[in-house]
């Protein structure tokens, strides 16, 4: 199964979702699953992400922040659009594709002091967790997780 998380950027949820799908499946073999995140455009990668997932284990610094492309659809059994731009932008998937929207708010437009908008990633990073974990429940439902 090929999993692509598709955002506007992909600079921080599709990157977050990534991750986690990665991290919680090494825990029970990921030779059944392919998980890439990939962004109607590519904004680079947001450092505040980066730290909210270090500070829960999971290292994403090496993730690519990704253009889509078509070989990207192509390969993608499903795709998760993670924000509202993505899912109206993404584009006709081929025959067979599944589509999930997940309308997750955009942490990196949170404002306030460094504290507070750090404590919107984090909020945002553990609804993503709780919600691949549905995902790969749905997916392998013999995985515990």
């Amino acid at each position: 199964m090929n999993i692509l998380f598709l955002c506007t950027g992909n600079s921080c949820r599709s990157q977050m979702a990534e991750g986690w799908a990665r991290e919680l499946c090494r825990h029970y073999g990921d030779d059944w699953l392919q998980v890439d995140s990939a962004g109607i455009e590519s904004h680079g990668k947001n450092p505040r992400a980066i730290a909210v997932m270090q500070e829960a284990g999971v290292d994403i610094s090496d993730q690519e922040s990704t253009r889509l492309t078509d070989v990207m659809l192509e390969q993608a059994d499903l795709v998760i659009t993670v924000c509202g731009h993505a899912d109206e932008h993404c584009p006709i998937l081929p025959d067979g594709t599944q589509k999930i929207h997940w309308p997750l708010d955009d942490p990196a437009k949170a404002e306030g002091t460094e504290a507070e908008i750090m404590e919107v990633f984090r909020a945002s990073r553990d609804d993503i967790r709780r919600r691949v974990i549905d995902l790969l429940k749905k997916l392998k439902p013999e995985a515990v997780l």
